[in-house]
């Protein structure tokens, strides 16, 4: 029997909230050639309901008129959702369907919106970034995860902004249909392969400000394209001319991370690209992307993207066919 998800929308939600998830379930189904997964589009109301972008979606029933019991039940963001909370079919609707959901989702803010429903009390969850100190104010019993890019506490998912709703519906294939049907839906998504949960919403680059200086943002380009290179602050000072100490206050200065961290968190993204997409073994990944040694690896990675460097490539190595 296929998988019931209703994927709940309302004005002015964000349109890659729906349409990531469902692409999701309906590659899956595609590579399965069977019905894993039957989707449907609900909201408050059924009919038009038009998204942030202005285009429109039609949803094909309204919440109160689901019938329990479904698989999964996902809830999109949006900038609207604020506005929401207190719409009661909205909310009510949630609530009801979520008793009886084998799991219950949300994208992005829509997280306030199972957090209203009294869904979140008491658990960790997470959302798009610039939301996070919202939810943790306005539902202190919340447990707010405010970097991780999806959540799951028990049978309640929490996935960050925009694109990490497409990471969090992956994961659900992969608990559904095993890892392998995951890789393959992200390949012919042709998205990146599934990250883990704990990992951050902020790549290294993502995690500084863009320089003003010119010269640091090609210094900045430099020590992302270059982790195996002598990236000491004396050698990075060199490449711009400045002493150690003025390159170091100004580096921090204009991109709110110290050159040092800066590196080793872009050393770290690039031995994770080189885990995905690679065989070599661990010393040499960490001989290449300026780590040294398979021990200080292990603690970059760890510190970094919350799992093992063997545990990371086991779960998302890529096999080319």
């Amino acid at each position: 029997m296929p998988r019931d998800v209703v994927l709940v929308i309302f004005d002015g939600f964000q349109l890659f909230d729906l349409a990531g998830p469902a692409d999701v379930f309906a590659t899956a189904n595609l590579l399965l050639r069977a019905d894993g997964y039957r989707l449907r589009v609900a909201a408050a109301r059924a009919g038009a309901v038009p998204a942030h972008s202005g285009i429109d979606v039609v949803a094909q029933l309204p919440l109160g008129e689901v019938a329990e019991p479904v698989d999964t039940l996902l809830v999109a963001g949006g900038l609207s959702v604020p506005s929401h909370l207190g719409d009661r079919d909205l909310v009510g609707g949630i609530a009801r369907l979520a008793g009886s959901a084998r799991r219950v989702a949300s994208v992005c803010s829509g997280a306030l919106l199972l957090a209203e429903a009294g869904l979140l009390d008491g658990r960790r969850a997470t959302t798009h970034w610039l939301t996070a100190d919202e939810l943790a104010s306005r539902y202190p019993a919340v447990r707010v995860d405010a970097d991780s890019i999806y959540v799951r506490d028990g049978d309640v998912w929490t996935s960050a902004g925009v694109s990490a709703g497409v990471d969090l519906a992956i994961a659900m294939v992969a608990e559904d249909h095993g890892h392998r049907l995951a890789r393959d839906v992200a390949r012919g998504l042709v998205v990146y392969l599934h990250r883990p949960g704990g990992q951050s919403q902020f790549s290294a680059p993502l995690r500084a400000l863009t320089p003003r200086s010119e010269p640091l943002r090609e210094l900045q380009a430099f020590i992302d394209a270059n982790p195996g290179a002598d990236l000491s602050v004396p050698a990075l000072a060199h490449r711009t001319g400045m002493s150690p100490r003025h390159f170091s206050r100004v580096f921090t200065a204009q991109t709110g991370v110290p050159p040092g961290r800066y590196v080793e968190r872009s050393r770290a993204d690039a031995a994770r690209r080189l885990l995905e997409t690679t065989d070599h073994p661990l010393d040499r990944v960490a001989r290449e992307c300026g780590l040294g040694t398979p021990e200080t690896l292990y603690r970059v990675f760890r510190r970094h993207w919350r799992i093992s460097p063997g545990d990371h490539r086991r779960r998302f190595h890529l096999k080319e066919s």
